[in-house]
């Protein structure tokens, strides 16, 4: 019975650090570093990432427009309290050029309470980025560099997600 319960408990172990069954996560193989990635937060003040190293970052780009990104929203909000992932800083950037109270709205609307609007004014970080559509986010570990990306959207509060997740925090 020993055996069985030290088998049990070691299988268990070997497998945390496995990325989630997420159809749409992306894991890089290579870690691609992204310097001098800035944006714009609600009051037109300049972000750049290169602030956040030695957090987790998460950068998500989406669009008023876009039903999936209404879709994942509240489960990104989520996300930004899981109290497993303290050292986590979440950057929702709108990307659909649209204005400031339109991108409230959009928080309002579906009852976004912990995260705050970014924007990207000048358009470059979609290009910079390689992104191919919203949403997509792009996962950053503490060296500032990317290790992984979600094209489209998924569940945040996915436990294998966040359990997965939190080996970077």
């Amino acid at each position: 019975m020993r055996f069985l319960i030290i088998f049990i408990f070691l299988s268990n172990l070997s497998f945390a650090d496995e990325p989630p069954n997420i159809k749409n996560l992306i894991i890089k193989g290579d870690l691609k570093k992204h310097d001098s990635l800035t944006f714009l937060d609600a009051e037109n003040k300049q972000v750049n990432l290169d602030d956040y190293r030695d957090n987790l970052v998460i950068l998500n780009f989406w669009a008023t427009w876009c039903a999936p990104c209404k879709e994942e929203m509240p489960s990104l909000d989520l996300l930004s309290i899981n109290e497993n992932l303290k050292n986590l800083k979440i950057f929702p950037i709108n990307i659909g050029q649209d204005k400031i109270e339109k991108a409230e709205k959009f928080f309002k609307d579906l009852e976004i309470q912990n995260l705050e609007i970014y924007f990207n004014k000048n358009s470059n970080l979609p290009k910079k980025l390689s992104l191919r559509g919203v949403p997509t986010s792009i996962l950053i570990n503490k060296n500032g560099e990317e290790f992984a990306r979600i094209v489209g959207s998924i569940d945040f509060e996915d436990d294998e997600f966040v359990n997965w997740l939190s080996l970077y925090n």
